[in-house]
């Protein structure tokens, strides 16, 4: 039962990012339904850490460094063997590669290590997982190919908060005017991203602005790409944004540029709050969205195709409706909070059973 189960979640991490959104939605949400006795390893970061502890989740911060760092692992041994879980959840390569292997030297019982992938990484670092959990079905059939047996693989999708906004943004706070169609994209300032793509294809575009919400290394490039096509006026890099519900709320147009994309929570994120999508055939993506019903789906890199995109959903607001509302019900039946919780405790109820026999 729920109640039985101790569950450790371990992410190294960066500072902020899709998957470590995930990680947090999900954590929060396996508490809220109440039962399961969960603690959790991270980087230290003053936000996601506030809001696990205020949510009454034990968490303890460790530095993940590279292949020097002997004090995370030999932590990590520390803590398992104080909270003695059922299963350690791992998020990503680091913090597989630090988590131990069960043995009975640790003088516990035997507890499985879970590995949640939501890209196509290098097993190498997976050695001492047990189970495997992929956000995709591309990515189960991966590991599967990779000789893991489809016995310990399963596939869950990741869920969209469709969270009410608790206020709203004004527009002229960005210098945008009230009557302007408003392209959203949100996500870390990373070449993957494509969000290069996307200011190019805006500035072809003369009457949309665009508010691009995250925070990353390529910042400068963009900026100056900004410059160059004197688009300053009508294109605003927010930083990273904790407003989501806000922003969608503000927005007409939600598109997703990605040149590479596992999975790509922001598709889903578009649907959940009902504004019409636009994105590209990067792999996430692509094994959702259908071109012309819930979305409309463009070739990575093409600005002209972007571009007559963004202007036909301006020009049909029929269009606009019919995609939001196609959105919404696909997230509805796939995409929802309850269903991918139901599918974790369902998951973990299996994995302790096959750990125990």
């Amino acid at each position: 039962e729920i109640a039985d189960m101790r569950v450790l979640q371990v992410l190294a991490g960066a500072q902020n990012g899709g998957a470590e959104t995930a990680f947090l939605d999900t954590c929060l949400a396996l508490v809220q339904k109440g039962g399961l006795t969960m603690e959790v390893i991270t980087r230290p970061n003053s936000s996601r850490v506030s809001r696990l502890q205020s949510s009454g989740i034990g968490v303890h911060s460790l530095p993940f460094g590279g292949a020097l760092d002997i004090i995370t692992p030999f932590r990590i041994r520390q803590i398992i063997k104080s909270f003695k879980p059922d299963i350690v959840q791992t998020w990503m390569s680091r913090a597989s590669s630090m988590t131990p292997a069960w043995s009975p030297s640790m003088g516990i019982k035997r507890y499985a290590v879970l590995a949640r992938l939501g890209g196509y990484y290098n097993l190498k670092y997976y050695k001492n997982s047990d189970f495997f959990m992929a956000n995709t079905p591309d990515i189960a059939n991966y590991l599967i190919e990779k000789n893991i047996d489809k016995g310990r693989v399963r596939h869950i999708n990741n869920f969209a908060y469709a969270e009410q906004a608790s206020g709203s943004i004004n527009r002229s706070d960005f210098s945008t005017p009230e009557d302007a169609p408003l392209l959203l994209a949100l996500g870390r300032l990373h070449k993957s991203k494509a969000f290069d793509v996307l200011i190019k294809a805006v500035a072809g575009v003369e009457d949309a602005y665009l508010w691009i919400a995250g925070e990353g290394e390529e910042r400068q490039n963009l900026e100056e790409l900004i410059d160059s096509l004197a688009v300053g006026d009508r294109v605003k890099l927010l930083g990273w944004r904790d407003d989501r519900a806000e922003l969608f709320e503000a927005a007409d147009i939600c598109i997703f540029p990605s040149r590479y994309e596992p999975f790509g929570n922001v598709f889903v994120q578009a649907w959940a709050y009902k504004v019409p999508l636009i994105t590209t055939n990067s792999a996430g993506p692509d094994q959702f969205v259908r071109h012309g019903q819930d979305a409309i789906v463009t070739p990575i890199d093409d600005i002209s195709a972007m571009s007559d995109s963004i202007r036909l959903l301006i020009d049909n607001p029929k269009i606009c409706k019919e995609l939001s509302k196609n959105g919404y019900e696909r997230y509805l039946s796939e995409f929802t909070k309850e269903k991918t919780i139901d599918d974790y405790l369902n998951y973990y109820r299996y994995i302790i059973d096959q750990t125990r026999r």
